[in-house]
């Protein structure tokens, strides 16, 4: 019987040879297979105070634990100073921290660090107790300013009577610096909007003439230094806005013909332009009350047209302004409907010259701590019971139920009514504007552009925004043609569009400068080479010496050259020999007086497309 020998153990790797693992003891008192009871410590009580003590970092453990010792100590000592003193002493000595704090926070520059909204209405709270202390009275000149550039900023002609009463019930000789200033801001922003914030302005000034004068000083005062500065679009503004306050007869017309007189003393496209866009708002008073003045204005600008100095756009934009004349001004009148809101023997009229010196009042828009402030403000709440003749609390409930009434019936009318101001149009082109502006490629702006809501009618501002934004660049980019084509080959829509739009801008491309003129045409060019627009937009283009102007005959240089360079000049000439698009380009080429086909053969052999012209050769030819 053979004998099975045992086999070696394997040695440990790490050299422990002949150690073994302890194992747990057992007791005495414990049987095989059974594992021990565990046992349970008992948790010791916690103390009844606790101090979140800071941690003490020290290399040796006995000075360690005395610093340790020593800090509980001074500690302890801390919390029962606190507990020992009394509680109307702790809250006073809190309500003054708390003020401490909120003049801290409210005199910083940039209004201080970011607070919880629950611990700054303690904070206000705790310097709203003493309405004479300069926190209480930064708090209301903060809250004025909020509420006056609020009341300002949402203004238009349907609620201009309820957002009046809440205007006055600001006090206005406290904010007229913030009033001025957001007026003028409003203003400058919305151009569309000049007419309702002059109203306003008349309204307040019927009552509190010191507003008025302050508004009209600050507009001179800004239209000076504007000019000064060749500043276009400020001086633009602000002449708008002045002429308004002529019409509404807050300024004399005397301050009208000191500001023509200035702008055509030297004529510059810039300054004529402004002449003539303050002419055309404050044209109509002017022939009204101050014929002679009126027509000496213009005599001087129809002998600047008759020196030809200026470009061809501002001598267009001149001739416009002698039809609105002619016209008797039909579209810009002297107060737009619902606008004439003040009796002529109610308003005050300013005369304020343009050189004189001016009192801008800019300390004004600051806040500065009053020392009657509480008088004041008891002297305002007179002055508005006056102006609005608040009555007994039967009038104000019956006038509270009359307003709730009109409301209701604002509400129910809502519907119909028509924005003609042009807000939303001016909104959405500043939209694709933005959208355009903000794209990497042409395939991004196409993606975000159909992602835009557009009303029904409304598909035609946005090729109009993507051309114009195609001729305010130096050059001209492809962007924009590729843009146009994916378009046009997205939806038919978009199509027509272009097609429509190819023969607005032909019509009136004189009012273009060159180089926007050079854009659009190249523009066009590409859109007709990628057959993005139908061919037959041609119809549109007469080449003869009367249909024509140089403006139009470099728009047709620049878009065949365009076209040619994308196609070929043999590419181009088969297309134009097409049936179709001949019949459609018919007075691009004419064949029916050898005078224009003479003009047109001449035209096109002088760009250098004479290939162009070898149909109507053979019609000179055959007449001859």
């Amino acid at each position: 019987m053979a004998t099975v020998g045992t086999l070696p153990q394997p040695m440990p790797s790490d050299g422990s040879l002949g150690r073994r693992k302890r194992s747990r003891s057992r007791s005495p008192n414990e049987s095989d297979g059974i594992p021990p009871s565990t046992r349970r410590r008992s948790n010791s009580p916690s103390p009844k105070v606790r101090l979140n003590l800071p941690r003490v970092e020290d290399v040796d453990p006995v000075r360690r634990a005395e610093r340790e010792r020593q800090l509980a100590a001074r500690m302890a000592e801390i919390e029962l100073e606190k507990s020992s003193k009394p509680k109307d002493q702790t809250k006073d000595q809190e309500a003054a921290d708390n003020r401490a704090e909120f003049a801290k926070l409210i005199g910083s520059r940039s209004g201080g660090v970011y607070m919880p909204p629950a611990r700054l209405r303690a904070l206000q709270a705790a310097a709203s107790d003493d309405k004479a202390s300069p926190e209480y009275q930064r708090l209301s000149w903060d809250a004025l300013r909020k509420s006056i550039t609020g009341i300002v900023n949402r203004i238009n002609i349907a609620n201009i009577k309820l957002v009046v009463p809440e205007l006055f019930a600001e006090n206005l000789i406290r904010g007229r610096g913030l009033f001025a200033r957001s007026v003028m801001k409003a203003q400058s922003s919305s151009l569309p909007f000049t007419p309702v914030f002059a109203a306003l302005v008349a309204i307040i000034n019927t009552k509190l003439p010191q507003v008025g004068e302050l508004v009209l000083t600050r507009l001179i005062s800004q239209f000076r230094r504007s000019f000064k500065r060749n500043d276009k679009i400020v001086c633009h503004s602000t002449t708008t806005f002045i002429a308004h306050l002529v019409n509404q007869a807050i300024a004399h017309e005397i301050i009208a013909l000191q500001i023509m007189v200035l702008l055509l003393e030297r004529p510059t496209d810039d300054s004529i332009e402004i002449a003539v866009g303050f002419m055309r708002e404050v044209g109509a008073f002017l022939a009204e009350n101050s014929p002679k003045a009126n027509a000496t204005v213009f005599e001087r600008f129809r002998a600047v047209l008759n020196e030809g100095a200026l470009s061809h756009r501002v001598q267009y934009m001149i001739e416009v302004l002698m039809q609105v004349r002619k016209d008797k001004y039909k579209d810009n009148p002297i107060l737009p409907e619902g606008l004439d809101l003040v009796e002529e023997d109610e308003q005050i009229t300013h005369q304020i010259q343009l050189e004189e010196e001016l009192q801008v009042q800019e300390g004004l828009n600051i806040f500065k701590v009053d020392p009657n402030f509480i008088e004041n403000e008891e002297k305002y709440k007179a002055i508005k019971a006056e102006i609005l003749g608040e009555g007994s609390d039967d009038d104000d409930e019956s006038g509270s139920e009359e307003s709730s009434s009109e409301e209701d019936e604002v509400v129910e009318e809502k519907e119909g009514i028509e924005d003609r101001t042009e807000t939303n149009l001016v909104n959405l082109r500043r939209t694709i504007y933005l959208t355009i502006m903000n794209a990497l490629n042409y395939e991004e702006a196409v993606h975000k552009l159909l992602k835009v809501k557009l009303q029904e009618g409304e598909e035609i501002e946005l090729i109009n925004m993507i051309i114009e934004c195609c001729s305010q660049e130096r050059s001209y980019s492809t962007f924009y043609g590729l843009v146009g084509e994916r378009f046009s080959k997205l939806n038919r829509i978009w199509m027509e569009c272009l097609e429509e739009a190819f023969g607005n801008y032909y019509s009136t491309i004189h009012r273009y400068e060159t180089n926007r003129l050079r854009n659009i045409s190249r523009f066009f060019g590409h859109m007709l080479a990628s057959d993005a627009v139908s061919w037959t937009v041609l119809e549109s283009v007469k080449i003869n010496e009367e249909d024509t102007t140089s403006s139009s005959r470099i728009f047709i240089k620049i878009m065949t050259q365009e076209m040619m360079e994308s196609m070929g000049l043999k590419t181009l000439a088969e297309r134009f020999k097409d049936e179709e698009v001949r019949r459609a380009c018919r007075d691009m080429f004419p064949m029916d007086n050898p005078k224009n086909t003479r003009f047109s053969i001449n035209y096109f052999t002088s760009i250098g497309l004479g290939v162009l012209t070898e149909e109507m050769r053979e019609y000179l030819k055959v007449r001859s």
